[in-house]
C-alpha cells in the first residue's frame, strides 16, 4: 500500500526499506525519523527480551514502556537471533532486500558474527549502514562502552552545567546525546541515499555519541585554541557574551523565566518592560560591554524585578514590550501551552492492544507538501516476524514454525 500524506502525495521515502538492528535510542531514532516519512522499518530484535528500550521508563498496560511506544513508532518487529547461523543467514537475506541498516553494537561485534561491513556490501553494494557507538569505529577509545551521559562528559557540555565551582549536573536530558546522534545519523543516511542515486554506491556512516555532543559547543574550541580560554560553569546565567542572559525566579513558587538580551536593543525593550527605561541609557547599562563589566549588578536588578511579579504578569509585560522572555516549562506547562496545541506538537494515538490513548511528540521536521505521519506506536515483540519472513523472504508456514522451535525467531 502506498503511504500518503492527507493531501494524497507520496511520502518522500516511500520504497526505502530500513533494517533497525540497534537498541535503545540513538540509531533507532534515525530509523524512526525515516519511518515517519514513508520508509518501511524492520525492527530486528533478539527473540528473548528484544530491545532493552522496551523496559526503560513507565510500563503501559501492555507492559512495554511508554518510551518504547513513542520511540519505536511505525516499525515492524521481527525477532531474529544473530548468535545462531540460521539467524545470520536470514539477516543476510533481509540485507539483500533492504536499503539501509542501523546498528549500534560495539566495534567488531557484527564482524564476529560474520555480518561486518565488507560482508554486507558484497551482498548488497548499494547498502547504506549507520554505525553508532560511543567513540566511533576508530581511535584508542573505540572499544569502550558508550552512553549519552558519558558522551555529555567527554564531549564537553556536562562540564558547563551547574553552579560556579559546584558539582557538574546533567545538561537537561540524560539522553540528549542519543537524540543528537540520531539526528546526525539520519542526516548521514539521507546524504548517502542521494549519493547512491547518482552512483549506485553504498557507504557506511560512522557516528560517535561524544562527537555529536562536541559539535554543539559553539566557540569552545576556537576560544581555547586561540586564547587558552576555558569556559566555566555559570549556573542559571550565561555571562560570557550577553547580559542579562539566563534564568530568573518569579514570585510564583518554583516558576522561572528565561531572559535573553543578546543586543542593546533587546535590553532597551527589557528596561521598558521593567518600567525603568533609564537602565538602557548609554551612561548606565545601555552598552553590552558595560553590562558585562557590571553583570552582577545587572543580574541582581533583573532578578529582583522578576521576583516581585507573578510569572504570567511578568511575561505579559515582556511580550508587550517585545523583550525576549519565555517560561521554563514543565511538561504540565507544555500540555497547557497554546503554542504547542496550535502547532500540534502533541499527538494522541489510540492503540487497541493498549486500551488507552497515548500522547506522544509529533513528527519533525515539518514538510509543507509531504508531512510525515505516525501510523502506529511501538509494536509488540515479534509482531511482524511471520509477515516479513513470509511476504519478503518467501518462507512457508512450516519453515517459520521450525525456526520458532529452534528459537531462531
Amino acid at each position: 500500500m502506498t503511504t500518503t500524506d492527507p493531501a494524497g502525495s507520496r511520502l518522500p521515502l516511500e520504497g526505502i526499506r530500513v533494517i533497525d538492528a540497534a537498541t535503545v535510542i540513538a540509531a533507532p531514532y534515525s530509523a524512526t525519523i525515516l519511518s515517519e516519512f514513508g520508509a518501511e522499518v524492520l525492527k530486528v530484535e533478539n527473540p528473548i527480551g528484544g530491545d532493552p528500550m522496551r523496559y526503560f521508563g513507565t510500563p503501559s498496560r501492555r507492559k512495554d514502556t511508554l518510551a518504547w511506544l513513542s520511540e519505536a513508532r511505525n516499525k515492524k518487529s521481527v525477532t531474529l537471533d544473530l548468535h545462531l547461523p540460521e539467524g545470520v543467514e536470514l539477516f543476510k537475506q533481509l540485507i539483500e532486500k533492504s536499503d539501509v541498516l542501523c546498528e549500534n553494537f560495539r566495534p567488531g561485534t557484527l564482524e564476529k558474527w560474520g555480518l561486518g561491513w565488507e560482508v554486507l556490501r558484497e551482498i548488497n553494494p548499494g547498502l547504506i549502514m549507520l554505525r553508532v557507538t560511543g567513540y566511533g569505529q576508530t581511535g584508542p577509545y573505540r572499544d569502550r562502552p558508550g552512553f549519552a551521559r558519558v558522551a555529555h562528559a567527554v564531549g564537553g557540555i556536562a562540564f558547563l552545567a551547574g553552579m560556579p565551582r559546584g558539582t557538574p549536573v546533567t545538561p537537561g536530558s540524560t539522553t540528549l546525546g542519543d537524540y543528537l546522534t540520531g539526528l546526525y545519523g539520519c542526516i548521514g543516511i539521507l546524504m548517502a541515499l542521494r549519493h547512491r542515486e547518482r552512483t549506485g554506491q553504498g557507504q557506511y556512516i560512522d557516528a560517535a555519541l561524544y562527537e555529536s555532543v562536541f559539535r554543539c559547543t559553539d566557540e569552545l574550541a576556537p576560544a581555547y585554541g586561540m586564547f587558552g580560554r576555558i569556559r566555566e560553569r555559570h549556573g542559571p546565567n550565561h555571562n560570557d557574551f550577553a547580559c542579562p542572559h539566563g534564568h530568573f525566579p518569579t514570585k510564583d513558587d518554583g516558576k522561572w523565566v528565561a531572559i535573553s538580551c543578546v543586543t542593546d536593543k533587546l535590553f532597551e525593550r527589557l528596561a521598558m518592560a521593567m518600567g525603568r527605561p533609564e537602565l538602557a541609557a548609554a551612561h548606565v547599562y545601555g552598552d553590552q560591554k558595560t553590562r558585562l563589566e557590571n553583570r552582577h549588578d545587572v543580574n541582581e536588578i533583573v532578578r529582583d524585578w522578576c521576583g516581585s511579579l507573578h510569572r504570567d504578569d511578568l511575561l505579559n509585560r515582556c511580550f508587550a514590550a517585545g523583550a525576549p522572555a519565555g517560561p521554563l516549562n514543565s511538561i504540565a506547562d507544555i500540555f497547557g501551552d497554546r503554542q504547542f496545541h496550535a502547532r500540534r506538537n502533541l499527538v494522541a494515538i489510540d492503540e487497541q492492544d493498549i486500551g488507552e490513548t497515548v500522547i506522544v511528540p509529533s513528527v519533525l521536521p515539518r514538510l509543507s507538501v509531504t508531512p510525515g505521519r505516525i501510523k502506529h506506536l511501538g509494536p509488540r515483540l515479534g509482531q511482524h516476524t511471520d509477515e516479513v519472513l513470509s511476504d519478503l523472504l518467501g518462507l512457508a508456514a512450516d519453515e517459520i514454525n521450525e525456526l520458532r522451535k529452534k528459537r531462531v525467531i
